[in-house]
């Protein structure tokens, strides 16, 4: 399985690197895609120094693509680029998407949203068609989507059960202690 994590300067750290670091603990390769170098530095300084430009990467080769939320969503929001993106992964039936935070709203203002369960960061969601759930993580179809940076492991542990299967993912729960009663 591979996953592609798309970003612009001001992305939301935690929401990239909880997905990215359960997902590679699965087994599952992560690219990390900037929208324009070969770096990207995140809302509180982090910076990732080895990111492929997105004009150099191969869409047509991912089984999912992530998007963080955080400032850099009306950057990509703003980018018809990685708005065509988007709406290719969206249609395309073998591909998950999944979005948390600030990101949902991209989709759901290119109409992506329109009769699907979803979830975003509550006060940026607006009437997008679908049906809006305030809860962590909401699952329609290939369609992931998180609320915030405090559901990042949740978000992670969805897409990678969606991609690998519950037992796979329970294993990688049970390697990190992870106990979601406590």
């Amino acid at each position: 399985m591979k996953c592609a994590i798309i970003m612009d300067n001001g992305f939301e750290e935690l929401e990239a690197m909880g997905p990215i670091a359960l997902l590679r603990r699965g087994g599952v390769d992560v690219d990390l895609v900037s929208v324009h170098d070969d770096h990207v530095t995140g809302r509180f300084g982090v910076t990732y120094s080895k990111t492929t430009p997105m004009k150099d990467y191969d869409f047509d080769a991912i089984d999912c693509l992530i998007i963080p939320g955080g400032a850099h969503a009306k950057k990509l929001e703003a980018n018809p680029d990685v708005l065509e993106l988007i709406k290719k992964v969206a249609n395309d039936d073998s591909k998950v998407l999944a979005a948390i935070c600030a990101a949902p709203t991209i989709l759901g203002k290119l109409g992506l949203l329109k009769g699907k369960d979803y979830t975003c960061f509550k006060s940026m969601n607006e009437d997008f068609g679908g049906n809006y759930h305030y809860q962590y993580v909401v699952e329609d179809g290939n369609l992931i989507t998180g609320i915030s940076a405090s559901a990042a492991e949740e978000f992670g542990f969805a897409i990678l059960e969606k991609l690998t299967g519950k037992e796979h993912t329970d294993e990688v729960k049970a390697s990190i202690y992870y106990d979601a009663a406590h």
